[in-house]
């Protein structure tokens, strides 16, 4: 949680004061709690699917501080290779399949990433995330 809140903090101000982060932002400041409640309750192979404040999320699936931060600046080393910004981060390695800007759109792929789980006959559980 501490790690979430400090990275939202130094984001936000990069966006805010030193105009660094260009586009969208959305801060997942106040959400930590969601994040580590659900890493608990949990497995590291369990699918984590999203809405656009999908820093927290991204950060506790293991994607690293740097490669969010890079995403957030456009860099090539971001969580999306620098082309998805605030509200894409992505890591396939780590079963985050990312956030997306299009409200609701992340329902019916959750639903067809559980429908590949059991497709594949793993037990694991797709948690997708709307607000």
């Amino acid at each position: 949680m501490q790690l979430i809140r400090q990275f939202e903090q130094m984001a936000e101000e990069k966006y805010k004061m030193e105009g660094k982060i260009r586009g969208f932002f959305h801060a997942y400041i106040g959400q930590e709690a969601i994040a580590a409640g659900c890493m608990t309750a949990s497995r590291p192979d369990d699918p984590f699917i999203t809405g656009y404040r999908d820093h927290g999320l991204a950060l506790s699936k293991g994607i690293s501080a740097n490669a969010c931060m890079a995403e957030l600046y456009g860099k090539s080393t971001g969580a999306a290779k620098g082309k998805g910004g605030s509200m894409h981060f992505f890591g396939v390695n780590v079963k985050f399949f990312g956030g997306h800007g299009i409200v609701g759109a992340q329902i019916g792929t959750g639903a067809g990433l559980a429908f590949a789980e059991k497709y594949k006959g793993t037990d694991n559980a797709v948690l997708t995330f709307f607000w």
